[in-house]
């Protein structure tokens, strides 16, 4: 009898970004239809991860914003989210900090990564100490030599000591290559696939049901092509990558995980013969976790 994982969504915070940032060239008037944003032009989005649950293993795909910026930071995206938050959701469901086996983090961008750590005496320590650590060596790499343009949505001086942390620890397992296996399993492996425009080297988790689609496709109003990030380093690559990954996730009939759309979190996707759409939305519940299928 084959063995199977149960999966949920962690929804630890949410947050506003600029809502012209977030479509890109795409004129407000067809965006604020489908995303309203507030008077500051700010459109609120979700910081949601994706838990998955076997007999052994305990597997959250990134962490969220993390809880130690500070009332500036937190003022200025409307950081609005419980101390603790990642903590929070697993005691919800029955589990602690030190039961989480293996954190896989897509790419390193502040609210990706950030919930892997919490402020101490010590200054920012790792949550997840029992965890193996899972990044993709190329993007780091980057991740310590961005452009000017994208510098800022890497606080390295947050990450690079838990980081470090967990390199002593010999807690980090590095992968590299634009595809491959992260966790083989019984159950069914985590492989990747690598996306790039938004960032170089986003490496995209996924298994025979679910593909976390990360910053390539944020929210189910980014399935249309054009419509891509302008915090994108590359948004002509980015709508190349929108186009195999869509493919991808059709051929293989999953279901999409969109980390940042506050009202559905994932989607069945097709190709009506004009465009990608989405065929099924799914209502994400307004608790910080809860069960998918």
């Amino acid at each position: 009898m084959t063995k199977s994982k149960q999966y949920y969504c962690l929804q630890p915070a949410k947050f506003k970004l600029d809502g012209g940032a977030m479509f890109g060239i795409i004129p407000k008037p067809l965006w604020n239809k489908v995303h309203p944003s507030d008077e500051d032009n700010r459109i609120d989005l979700a910081l949601r991860l994706e838990l998955i649950k076997t007999e052994n293993k305990i597997i959250i795909v990134d962490t969220g914003i993390g809880d130690y910026h500070g009332d500036k930071f937190d003022g200025h995206f409307d950081v609005r989210g419980a101390k603790s938050p990642l903590v929070k959701a697993l005691n919800e469901i029955g589990l602690k900090a030190d039961d989480v086996t293996d954190i896989i983090i897509s790419h390193m961008h502040f609210d990706h990564i950030g919930g892997l750590g919490q402020q101490t005496q010590n200054g920012i320590e790792p949550v997840f100490q029992k965890a193996k650590l899972h990044l993709h060596k190329s993007h780091y790499e980057y991740a310590h030599n961005p452009t000017e343009r994208d510098a800022g949505s890497f606080h390295m001086h947050y990450f690079d000591p838990m980081i470090e942390w967990y390199k002593e620890h010999k807690l980090v397992q590095w992968h590299d290559g634009e595809e491959g296996t992260i966790i083989a399993m019984e159950e069914g492996d985590i492989k990747f696939k690598c996306s790039f425009g938004h960032t170089p080297w986003l490496m995209h988790p996924y298994d025979e049901k679910f593909i976390y689609l990360s910053d390539l496709i944020p929210t189910s109003n980014h399935i249309h092509i054009p419509w891509v990030m302008g915090y994108d380093i590359n948004p002509g690559v980015t709508t190349e990558y929108k186009r195999k990954f869509l493919d991808f996730v059709c051929d293989n009939k999953l279901t999409a995980i969109f980390e940042h759309d506050p009202v559905y979190w994932g989607a069945k996707i097709e190709n009506d013969g004009k465009k990608y759409v989405a065929s099924t939305r799914y209502e994400a519940a307004e608790l910080s976790v809860f069960k998918i299928d």
